[in-house]
């Protein structure tokens, strides 16, 4: 499993790594069942506080990406892909409305914003 993880983005550290490790289940690069690395050796791989991982794992399994089994591990949990949809929309809606809100104050008009959407889907998906 391969995260990388950026001190200068200004995402925290565990939203780094739940996105990563959602991306990777999504794709099918983790596959269900699949063993993730125990919260502390992922902080060592990282030199990140364990508290940090607790933080992504735990979130995680909120979400119902991984299933933790005390004694034996975190491990890939079998997703309902309307789960994952939905809460990829909530996410969405939180990030668009960010972005409306600079709209509306920069003055950019709904047909530049949805432009600007169209390009940045269209570069992303091809």
């Amino acid at each position: 499993m391969d995260i990388i993880i950026s001190n200068i983005s200004g995402v925290p550290l565990y939203e780094q790594i739940e996105e990563q490790i959602k991306r990777q289940i999504m794709t099918g690069e983790l596959r269900e069942g699949e063993a993730l690395p125990s919260m502390r050796i992922l902080a060592k791989e990282l030199k990140i506080s364990i508290i940090t991982t607790k933080r992504a794992y735990e979130d995680l399994e909120r979400d119902g990406f991984i299933v933790s089994v005390t004694g034996k591990g975190s491990f890939v949990k079998g997703i309902n892909s309307d789960i994952v949809k939905e809460n990829m929309m909530f996410d969405i809606q939180e990030l668009l409305e960010t972005a409306v809100d600079k709209a509306v104050v920069g003055k950019v008009s709904l047909n530049e914003l949805q432009e600007m959407l169209k390009l940045l889907y269209e570069e992303k998906e091809g």
